[in-house]
């Protein structure tokens, strides 16, 4: 590979050297630079299959010189060196392109070689327009991992692979049934724990002596029942990877002792008086707004940046639809491969809104799978919340009828968009479209939010309100049945509660 010429960038010189010295015996052309004026004639002079950029510069930071090279360059992959304490920049830095970031002090030099050799030869395939498959491919197949083809979700599943390998900590945002727990196993399969347990455990789903007991573990007689000593999660899980679901939904106590874990790498069992070592991998998840809750008071700031090392954010399926017919025919195949999804049905999936994200989309695959008697899934085998969807959103439109016969009433839509349409009106539909309706309304209503969020018409609205408003929604839906509510939201009725009271939903 005599084409690969690597620039350097470090305002230690030191650094310098020991980069142009290791480099130049493998064969490679080396320039060094320890200015941005350095830099910037260096990158228009020169056409680099690989950079090594320091974060920290006298002159400049790493970030500007890596939107700077990847402007210019596209194909030179970036390597950003920092200190622990910068990691989380680093990762910035992936998101805006960078190949890798590299740690400093330099310990391992045979890593270093393997790494610069690596981007080099993914940076020469790029040049020569000839890019291999996603480095993550091979792992996101093994753990059955769709990630589809809209940029955003490809640009985050490499962001994941390439901190996968880093013992940090990671925490994943977003919605309920976006995915949260299958990312959490890539990125174990991904990393250096992958023959070691993984172990997901559900913070919201247990009461809080419980999720105690199941994190720690107790000794025999530290609570009524406890007959037995019993090793905890904490215990199992070690040398391998711990998933915190809906990590908001802890208790300030365990909240108290997971940070202890974090800190420390010890914790002692319920009712013990030992400490007990233990090396595990923290990932935690959540549908809500941390940062929301720390001024709340019901998330514990320090706790909040023990876990914030590395954030990720899955965005919502109505975000990415053009993954839905991957996604769709995926959970064809794992249900019955001899059936085919027709286009009219791929486009009604993909016209709709999809509150309940990737798990609300495998839930209507398997009915239409239920249904489907010929060898291929038609619009009549879906569900009816998809049926009016296309109707509201695209340019045909039928109106709104009850099938109540005698004495039916329909809705124009004109009507419909009219703010006085009465309650009596409404009533005199059939439930069944009055369902209907309201599912196409919030389908609607999320592709105009994205769209006023892409042209700047509008601010996002946070996890926290989307919360709430999603919880209102599905408690008037289904009256106030706590069960069937939870159900469907894909929560314990414990959270639910919690939720009801945190937003003081059943006050008014």
């Amino acid at each position: 590979m005599s084409q690969i010429k690597v620039l350097i960038i470090d305002d230690e010189a030191d650094v310098c050297t020991f980069f142009r010295r290791l480099l130049t015996r493998k064969g490679y052309d080396v320039v060094t630079a320890s200015k941005e004026p350095e830099a910037m004639r260096a990158i228009e002079e020169h056409r680099f299959t690989v950079a090594m950029v320091d974060l920290k510069l006298p002159d400049t930071d790493g970030l500007t010189l890596l939107q700077a090279i990847k402007a210019r360059q596209p194909a030179c992959e970036v390597i950003i060196m920092t200190g622990y304490s910068t990691i989380k920049t680093a990762v910035a830095a992936m998101q805006l392109g960078a190949y890798e970031y590299l740690e400093k002090p330099f310990d391992d030099i045979d890593e270093i070689e393997a790494l610069i050799e690596k981007a080099a030869s993914h940076g020469f395939n790029l040049q020569q327009g000839s890019a291999a498959a996603e480095e993550w491919a091979e792992v996101a197949r093994a753990v059955g991992f769709q990630v589809g083809a809209s940029l955003g979700m490809r640009r985050l599943v490499s962001v994941a692979h390439k901190i996968a390998g880093k013992n940090v900590t990671v925490l994943i945002q977003g919605s309920t049934g976006t995915g949260k727990e299958v990312l959490a196993r890539f990125i174990h399969s991904a990393s250096g724990r992958a023959d070691q347990a993984f172990i997901p455990v559900n913070c919201g789903a247990l009461p809080e002596n419980l999720l105690e007991s199941e994190l720690f573990g107790h000794e025999k007689g530290a609570f009524t029942g406890a007959a037995q000593p019993r090793r905890g999660i904490f215990e199992l899980a070690n040398r391998g990877t711990l998933f915190l679901d809906e990590i908001g939904d802890a208790s300030p106590q365990i909240q108290v002792k997971l940070l202890r874990v974090l800190e420390t790498g010890e914790f002692m069992r319920v009712g013990g008086e030992k400490p007990i070592k233990t090396d595990v991998r923290v990932i935690a998840a959540t549908n809500v707004d941390l940062e929301q809750a720390i001024r709340e008071k019901t998330f514990r700031e320090d706790l909040y940046y023990r876990l914030n090392v590395v954030r990720l954010e899955i965005p919502p399926l109505r975000s990415r639809s053009e993954d839905i017919p991957q996604l769709a025919e995926h959970f064809v195949r794992q249900l019955n491969a001899a059936l085919r999804i027709s286009p009219p049905a791929l486009r009604l999936l993909q016209g709709y809104g999809w509150p309940g994200n990737i798990r609300q989309l495998a839930n209507v695959i398997r009915r239409a799978v239920v249904m489907c008697s010929g060898d291929t899934i038609l619009p009549e085998h879906l569900e009816s919340t998809l049926l009016n969807s296309a109707a509201l959103a695209g340019d045909t439109f039928s109106p709104v009828s009850s099938q109540a016969g005698e004495g039916a009433v329909s809705l124009s839509p004109e009507r419909l968009w009219r703010t006085d349409v009465s309650v009596e009106e409404l009533r005199k539909l059939g439930a069944d479209e009055l369902k209907r309706m309201l599912d196409s309304l919030r389908a609607l209503e999320g592709r105009l939010i994205t769209a006023m969020g892409e042209g700047g018409g509008a601010a996002r609205r946070c996890l926290k309100d989307t919360e709430e408003e999603t919880i209102r929604q599905a408690l008037e839906q289904y009256r106030w049945n706590i069960t069937e509510t939870a159900k469907v939201l894909g929560i314990g009725r414990n959270t639910l509660y919690r939720k009801i009271k945190q937003y003081g939903l059943g006050s008014s």
